[in-house]
């Protein structure tokens, strides 16, 4: 099987396994987890941040830092179809009593300065005022599209200048470092805060980082805490993370861009398909010209041994990752079989 869902289906290598197989290990919450510490500092290390904090999810690294950056009642703004409006429950509500203003990203989902100042409230006697502004890159539902450091200098000095803070969910920052042949830390440092998964492309078997200032992540500590995150030996769980940090690890994610580009290139036209060139590892295949509907595309794919995941009624994902390098080619000629059966 092919499984191109997401690159969360990474599995861990040899050294990440021999890593967590030999980490020393003690108790986080009193921080006296080894591994765990080693790992925060050389996250904080390549983001060019004061400190960082490992936690299980991607979705609970946004999530603290939205509630660490916040206080009940305010709006935050977001990109209409960002991971953290779209798909994680309504966090932003249910955890931290939020309201959300969306702006409307474009086709790339890249958030503007100007976009920034027309979306911001102010505090007064009957408004709760802006608390946050959340950037994404690269944008997931926009197809992996790796955003400028311009942009995101732009958007972050405006919400800066109207004395809202920042967060970026980096989950895939190290892809859009490499689409934009720049440090991950060029990219963060706008910013406030910014999250980045160890599970995706850099095959770590769980977990994600939080990163920003001391005083940021001392209060996002707590925050962990509050919401279940507070890990006992995680060494054994953080020391595959620090290898997955590598920089060779990291550079290799151009080679998934390299297969994603090729597979969009195989798919696109073949049997109505219509497949846009890919940034990173993201690709978007558009369904309406064929007889399918994205799930019923997908259900025709199964067979023939390729998963993806329906992102809307004629829109599917597949996302290429460094367990399917070498599928490429078959994976095209599975998709060509299944729409002419």
């Amino acid at each position: 099987m092919i499984d191109l869902r997401s690159d969360t289906v990474t599995r861990p290598d040899d050294r990440m396994r021999e890593a967590s197989a030999n980490a020393e290990v003690g108790d986080d919450v009193y921080r006296e987890d080894p591994s765990v510490n080693d790992l925060e500092s050389r996250a904080a290390e390549i983001l060019g941040t004061e400190a960082a904090l490992f936690l299980p999810t991607g979705t609970m690294a946004n999530q603290v830092a939205v509630r660490t950056h916040t206080e009940h009642g305010q709006e935050v703004l977001c990109e209409r179809e960002s991971h953290v409006v779209k798909w994680e429950l309504g966090g932003l509500a249910q955890l931290s009593g939020l309201q959300v203003r969306t702006i409307d990203g474009g086709e790339r989902g890249v958030v503007g300065a100007e976009q920034v100042e027309e979306g911001y409230v102010a505090e007064d006697l009957h408004r709760p005022g802006t608390g946050l502004l959340c950037l994404e890159n690269t944008h997931n539902s926009k197809g992996g599209t790796a955003i400028a450091v311009e942009n995101i200098e732009a958007a972050a000095e405006t919400a800066h200048a109207l004395g809202v803070p920042v967060h970026l969910d980096g989950a895939r920052v190290f892809n859009a470092a490499v689409a934009l042949d720049v440090p991950a830390s060029r990219i963060v440092e706008p910013v406030d805060s910014a999250m980045f998964s160890l599970s995706k492309g850099l095959g770590a078997p769980v977990g994600s980082m939080l990163v920003g200032s001391e005083a940021f992540v001392e209060r996002a500590r707590r925050n962990r805490k509050l919401f279940g995150g507070g890990m006992r030996q995680a060494g054994v769980i953080a020391a595959p993370g620090l290898a997955a940090l590598s920089e060779e690890n990291r550079a290799r994610l151009a080679e998934d861009h390299e297969n994603a580009r090729r597979l969009a290139a195989g798919l696109d036209g073949l049997g109505g398909l219509s497949v846009p060139k890919p940034e990173t590892n993201v690709v978007l295949v558009h369904t309406e010209g064929t007889d399918y509907t994205a799930e019923e595309f997908l259900a025709a794919c199964e067979p023939e041994g390729v998963l993806g995941v329906p992102f809307d009624d004629h829109l599917v994902r597949f996302c290429t990752h460094r367990d399917v390098a070498g599928d490429v080619e078959r994976a095209i000629e599975a998709v060509g079989s299944a729409l002419s059966s």
